[in-house]
């Protein structure tokens, strides 16, 4: 670290033009970066992708669940009345025609099961073109092509209501409104700066900030040019704005608190930014490795989808690490002490509201361990629970057409199930017969297999399966395992529900072996980190616990509804969509051991300088309490703009992170970390000889039982 802290300080300007050059790329990059991002979330090699792969090829239709148009006729009239069937017939096959893709209702297949109880409801599918494709219409527009379509066609009198899973997702009206990537990042950038201006007093609060900028306007750029060779998931705009907002502040208020303490001790110019860089610059490179070992999950998993999301979680941080390490010395070397002013807050000494919170914590360690103890593991028994699935349709939109449509097919008797098809693919035989044979099947509500050329095309032939539950509950899967054990061999089965437990298997089937090398690898990092084995290994089972707790606060929160409604105003979604379990772990793993380092560093350099355990942990919360706390609120209040994105599973992936960060700063690093650091006296600065070759650092042998740990004055 010394020799990066000379030649950056050395090369001021050098290091200063080439991020302002990396920055202005950035900026271009932004603004092309948004028509090469990719919206497909498939798992190649599973029988779901491969039956779909097949059905695009031959239909040119597949990838997403349908459109289902809802028609109410007016009273007095049902589907047998004279010319209304035709006239259905003709609104379907107009919505067909409109979107270059191909329906089935009533119409076709003369099946009562597409019939509500009332005769005046039917409903129809509506399948478009395969997602992905060139040219292919976004989701609001497929809604509003089939609305008009369909509406010039129908009976005099009926009323037309496209729902279906798309629509209910983006909100029910058909409006498309998405997240926006530079609204939710400036809504976290002022609440960032709320923050800064908080824990500094003084202008230095915008730095953080301007160190974020740059870092992730580079990612943007790095990213654009990982475009061109791999897809790269919509979603990493968003995990690189806001988490890169994030970790650059944390690295940045990291060091600079650390400069403003050399200052305070006399330090002046260079010589404060290379005895700051000395000691945080260290901690700052730790953290960052550890955020990368937790992202290598998803880079591995066989899912291209995680995949780029992994890219994008591992190179923001790893930007923001670079950023603060190299431009952030420059510029508190050059305007820091100038632009540190007013200074209505002092640096330097530790922070007394936090050593006297560290003081009690030491006094009744017990207590503070059996407390937060017993909060995680309530917690974590709730993760018991967990279903992954698909949130459950009455779970999305709470009002407009799509909605309606939901609420009419409920009303007049017909299973939401039917918005969750399961598509069959029968490459032989008799269809008809299949699809007669499937609909005997328990859990399934009907499985239509029309006679048309739309549906039957180079001596293949598809059947919709409408089941009774909806594809993401664990019915719904228990559906789709059904037909799968009972169409012919050779046969696809493919749809949302289908793609959903291929994803599980290819996802969470090797997940505990992935673990186990992701928290092998964390505990060597950290063993070096500290030079301890007893340090590392608590980091690691607590940074565990901790993400069991945060499943189990999504499961209350989501899944059981005891959150989402109070807050949101959306009803339980009975289960947790089944990507979002993984990206949370990957990302808290290691967010959460920023603090981690951050506390336990700290706590290692005042034992290394006072052979006190007591001290060190005092000294350690003292110093590090605002630090942590601070920028574990900074972190939630990036993810809570993320939550206000009106599409529910970034809502519940934004809460889970949200919750994490909070957890983490508080019931584990404020308590339960102090408490047991306290507990374990001089078994914490243990290494034996062995293990510190190993790991090419110093050993730390453990101090005679009986010898009494210094106590310095002013600490009781």
């Amino acid at each position: 670290m010394e020799g990066l802290s000379r030649f950056v300080l050395r090369h001021k300007l050098a290091v200063t033009l080439a991020w302002l050059a990396l920055t202005v790329a950035g900026v271009l990059a932004t603004s092309q970066i948004g028509g090469r991002l990719t919206a497909r979330n498939v798992v190649p090699g599973q029988p779901s992708y491969e039956a779909n792969a097949a059905i695009v090829k031959t239909y040119g239709t597949g990838g997403r669940d349908p459109l289902v148009p809802v028609i109410t006729l007016p009273a007095g009239r049902t589907v047998d009345s004279p010319g209304v069937r035709a006239g259905i017939g003709r609104a379907f096959a107009a919505a067909a025609t409109a979107v270059h893709g191909r329906a089935v209702s009533y119409a076709d297949t003369g099946d009562r099961r597409l019939v509500g109880r009332d005769a005046r409801t039917t409903f129809g599918l509506v399948y478009g073109p395969a997602a992905g494709q060139a040219g292919v219409m976004r989701g609001p527009d497929l809604t509003g092509r089939v609305t008009a379509a369909m509406r010039a066609a129908l009976p005099p009198g009926a009323t037309l209501r496209v729902t279906g899973m798309q629509p209910l997702e983006s909100g029910g009206g058909g409006s498309g409104r998405g997240p926006n990537v530079l609204s939710e990042t400036l809504i976290g950038g002022l609440g960032a700066l709320a923050v800064l201006a908080f824990v500094f007093g003084s202008l230095l609060a915008l730095v953080p900030l301007l160190i974020a900028v740059c870092s992730i306007l580079t990612s943007f750029l790095i990213v654009y040019g990982l475009t061109t060779f791999t897809d790269v998931s919509v979603i990493v705009q968003f995990i690189v704005a806001l988490i890169g907002l994030g970790v650059a502040i944390d690295y940045s208020l990291l060091l600079v608190t650390r400069w403003r303490e050399e200052q305070a001790a006399g330090h002046r110019g260079d010589d404060a930014v290379r005895r700051a860089m000395a000691t945080a610059g260290r901690a700052i490179v730790f953290s960052g490795g550890a955020v990368a070992i937790g992202l290598v999950a998803m880079v591995v998993l066989p899912v291209p989808f995680l995949r780029s999301v992994g890219y994008g979680g591992i190179i923001i941080p790893t930007v923001s690490v670079v950023a603060v390490l190299t431009l952030l010395p420059v510029l508190l070397a050059r305007f820091g002490a100038r632009i540190d002013r007013p200074r209505l807050r002092r640096g330097g000494a530790a922070g007394r509201g936090w050593s006297a919170w560290a003081r009690g914590v030491v006094r009744f360690r017990w207590a503070a361990v059996a407390v937060s103890s017993a909060v995680l593991a309530a917690l974590a028994v709730a993760a018991l629970g967990l279903h992954l699935g698909d949130p459950e349709s009455d779970a999305l939109a709470s009002s407009g057409p799509a909605y309606e449509g939901r609420a009419a097919l409920v009303h007049s008797g017909v299973p939401t199930g039917v918005l969750t098809p399961i598509d069959v693919l029968v490459p032989r035989g008799d269809p008809a017969a299949t699809a007669a044979r499937l609909s005997r099947l328990p859990g399934v509500a009907a499985a239509v297999a029309p006679d048309t050329p739309s549906w039957r095309r180079d001596g293949t032939a598809l059947i919709a399966v409408l089941p009774v539950a909806e594809g993401g509950s664990a019915a719904g899967k228990d559906t789709v395992r059904r037909v799968r054990a009972a169409v012919p061999a050779g046969t696809g089965v493919t749809g949302s529900a289908a793609a959903g437990v291929d994803f599980a298997r290819a996802v969470y089937g090797a997940f505990p072996l992935m673990l186990t090398l992701i928290a092998l690898a964390t505990f060597v990092l950290l063993a070096r980190a500290f030079r301890s084995l007893l340090l590392p290994l608590k980091a690691v089972l607590l940074n565990l616990l901790s993400l069991a707790a945060i499943l189990g606060a999504m499961v209350l929160v989501w899944q059981e509804g005891y959150g989402s409604k109070p807050i949101w105003g959306i009803a339980a979604t009975g289960s947790i969509t089944e990507f979002v379990p993984v990206m949370v772990f990957a990302f808290l793993y290691g967010l959460s051991m920023d603090y981690e380092v951050f506390i336990l560093a700290r706590m290692r350099e005042e034992y290394d300088r006072t052979g006190s355990t007591r001290t060190a942990v005092v000294e350690g919360i003292g110093r590090t309490g605002r630090l942590v706390t601070s920028a574990a609120l900074i972190l939630f209040l990036a993810f809570a703009s993320l939550a206000s994105a009106p599409i529910t599973e970034l809502k519940v992936f934004a809460t889970g992170l949200g919750l994490g960060v909070l957890l983490d700063a508080t019931v584990i690093r404020a308590l339960l970390v102090p408490a047991l650091v306290s507990l374990f006296g001089r078994w914490n600065w243990w290494l034996p000889a062995w293990a510190a070759r190993a790991l090419r650092v110093r050993p730390a042998p453990l101090p005679p039982a009986a010898a009494p740990e210094p106590v310095p004055a002013g600490h009781p």
